[in-house]
């Protein structure tokens, strides 16, 4: 099999994932036992796995989260706002139920 255009032809094709993986199969000895299915398996989960990736960072950067917001709900505290009036509806919402859960009163 002829490595380098085999490995440019994935990558014209938009198959990186499988292009590094494939890579990495040829470097390793690891794979060696497996049968032609499983490296195949092998081949086409790293791709999904890949565009998985590349869909979520996606995703991510259009939904431009304010990373300040997210750290603080997940911790149902309120230490990180500078000032109370920072605090949005849903935060009102939920500190009540965090402060009950840990067994503090609310006013």
């Amino acid at each position: 099999m002829l490595t380098h255009p085999t490995h440019d032809r994935l990558l014209a094709l938009g198959l990186t994932g499988i292009a590094s993986a494939l890579e990495e199969q040829r470097r390793s000895t690891v794979f060696d036992d497996l049968s032609f299915e499983e490296r195949l398996g092998l081949l086409v989960d790293r791709e999904a796995a890949e565009r998985d990736a590349k869909k979520l960072a996606s995703r991510l950067k259009f939904a431009a989260l304010r990373q300040d917001a997210s750290a603080d709900l997940q911790g149902f505290g309120i230490s990180t706002f500078a000032h109370p009036a920072a605090l949005t509806a849903v935060s009102w919402r939920i500190l009540p139920m965090a402060l009950g859960s840990r067994g503090m009163r609310t006013c």
